[in-house]
């Protein structure tokens, strides 16, 4: 129908909707051929495209809890590396859930020319067994897996966990999420293990886990900060700086004193956490970066590239701000 109303051929049309038509199509011919796709509002079929190319120009990105405005940014970076040439659609979950493999497998009749995944586990990755190049993001200890873009959660737990020792607590608390991945669990683990080496206490019975959300954790907090305060907790650490707007909320409400009585501190560094009153200690986690350089690796095996390293791990570091004790001293 546009080649009849151009007056060129169908292959004609072909070349101007797909943009190939440098030295191949006059620009009297793909003029007419503008105006005969606007007139009629022609759309080039992607998936009958992808069907005839055996692949399309999606890229699918899985994520677990992108209510997390972490993943705003990691998302940011992914699209401009990806740039124009690619279309990024999302596969994620209700909060504190993680995809699951056969959900993700449904898009693949999409042909899409990659995947993303970030902050998986090994059974998800197993389960999947995907036929497209992946990349993987926030991933600690599965690189083995696929190619991999890390972030460094253990030195920054470390981090934290010596500035509060330092700072002279002895009794801590943690907030954890529910979503189980293994970017927790190392956060988790590594506060721990810092914490215990330093004679940080933490005990089992003071570790909680919520949904990423700041009601959620200002609702747990509440719960169970009578019994923490009975037992000389002076510290509460959150896997993430959302926990942590929720425990500094609560805390208000309760007439508990940041940092005099209580230190806060989580893990993200997210804009909100330098406007904060008090500002939040937090753990910086380079979340552009991170969907910028899995972006970049994603392309590259897309192109048929080879890539410089298979693993890449971003550096984190400790932001010390007004919400513990040493940053009001």
């Amino acid at each position: 129908m546009v080649a009849d109303r151009a007056g060129v051929s169908v292959a004609t049309v072909s070349l101007v909707a797909n943009g190939k038509t440098a030295g191949r199509v006059s620009e009297d011919n793909i003029l007419r051929v503008r105006e005969a796709i606007a007139e009629l509002g022609y759309v080039v079929d992607s998936i009958g495209s992808s069907l005839a190319r055996g692949v399309s120009s999606i890229v699918v990105m899985v994520a677990p809890d992108i209510s997390n405005p972490f993943f705003a940014k990691v998302i940011a970076g992914v699209r401009e590396s990806l740039g124009p040439q690619y279309q990024l659609l999302l596969s994620v979950t209700d909060a504190g859930e993680f995809p699951q493999a056969d959900d993700v497998r449904r898009l693949m009749s999409l042909r899409p020319a990659g995947l993303l995944v970030d902050a998986p586990n090994a059974g998800f990755l197993e389960d999947l067994a995907s036929p497209s190049p992946l990349v993987l993001l926030d991933a600690p200890g599965l690189e083995a897996y696929a190619p991999s873009v890390n972030l460094d959660v253990a030195s920054g737990a470390r981090q934290l966990a010596a500035h509060l020792a330092e700072a002279g607590h002895r009794e801590a608390a943690y907030v954890d999420s529910v979503t189980g991945t293994e970017t927790f669990a190392l956060r988790r683990q590594a506060f721990l293990a810092e914490a215990a080496a330093r004679g940080l206490n933490v005990g089992a019975d003071r570790i909680i886990s919520t949904t990423v959300d700041v009601g959620s954790a200002a609702s747990a907090f509440a719960g169970t900060w009578p019994g923490w305060q009975r037992e000389g907790v002076t510290a509460v650490v959150c896997c993430t700086d959302t926990h942590a707007y929720g425990v500094l909320q609560e805390a208000r409400v309760a007439g508990v004193k940041i940092p005099d009585e209580l230190a806060v501190a989580g893990f993200d560094d997210l804009p909100y956490s330098a406007t904060s009153n008090p500002g939040l200690t937090s753990v910086h986690l380079p979340a552009t970066p991170l969907g910028l350089r899995a972006g970049e690796q994603l392309r590259r095996l897309m192109e048929g590239k080879p890539l410089d390293k298979t693993a890449v791990t971003l550096e984190s570091s400790l932001v010390v701000r007004a919400s513990t004790a040493a940053a009001a001293e």
